[in-house]
């Protein structure tokens, strides 16, 4: 990353305007004009763009510690002539008195997974024995979270989540999960009727030939039982 890329993401993350980020130089006694600012914050390919210096950036980070924590007691921190990412990294959590669990939830908002061991190591003094280089991509992705904490308000991602559960993984006994085939076997589908066997006629022929009927004189009978019982209510 380039001095400027991180001025030009520093100015974003704190939505600070021109008049802002003048006065920030101005705390580490560096006077900078509207035209220089605009130059810096141009891109590369810009005919107007003005590469910003180790010693400029150095200055801003100074004003910037000034601007956040406040002016200190005494004689002012000389800027660096020549500065890194471990330098700017370092700057920037004194600025915002950032501690270790602070610095890596920013970096988890940005995707990436860093041990306290391994972060400590990059505030180390150079030529200390556990000092790490502070690479691009870690810098660059500490910007990007603090940009999410400050500025853009992204929420953070649940990584409790439950992983889903796939064909491919097997479950908790140990067997692997089948795949239920979406085509059902023609003989699981396939319907069987049975008809019913038909009944023999001859069978019903001889039941219903086997119920007696009844004789004339029977029937005579009871009619005449009918008509003695209903000439009985009319008397």
């Amino acid at each position: 990353m380039t001095n400027n890329d991180i001025l030009r993401r520093l100015r974003y993350t704190f939505d600070y305007s021109d008049t802002k980020m003048i006065g920030v130089f101005r705390h580490a006694d560096m006077a900078v004009t509207r035209v220089q600012l605009t130059s810096w914050m141009k891109k590369e390919e810009d005919a107007e763009y003005v590469r910003l210096t180790d010693l400029e950036m150095a200055t801003f980070l100074n004003g910037l510690i000034v601007e956040k924590r406040g002016r200190q007691d005494g004689p002012q921190p000389v800027p660096e002539r020549q500065v890194n990412n471990n330098i700017i990294f370092r700057k920037l959590k004194i600025a915002l008195n950032l501690n270790a669990e602070d610095i890596l939830e920013m970096l988890k908002l940005a995707g990436v997974g860093l041990s306290k061991h391994e972060l400590s190591a990059l505030f180390r003094k150079q030529g200390h024995q556990n000092y790490r280089e502070c690479k691009d991509q870690v810098l660059r992705n500490f910007l990007s979270g603090l940009q999410y904490k400050l500025r853009d308000k992204v929420p953070q991602k649940d990584s409790d989540k439950p992983l889903r559960k796939t064909a491919s993984v097997a479950d908790q006994s140990g067997a692997p999960v089948r795949k239920r085939s979406q085509h059902k076997s023609a003989a699981s589908e396939r319907e069987f009727i049975v008809d019913k066997p038909a009944a023999d006629k001859s069978q019903a022929t001889s039941v219903k030939e086997s119920t007696p009927a009844k004789t004339e004189n029977e029937s005579n009978s009871v009619w005449a039982k009918a008509l003695a019982k209903s000439s009985k209510k009319h008397d």
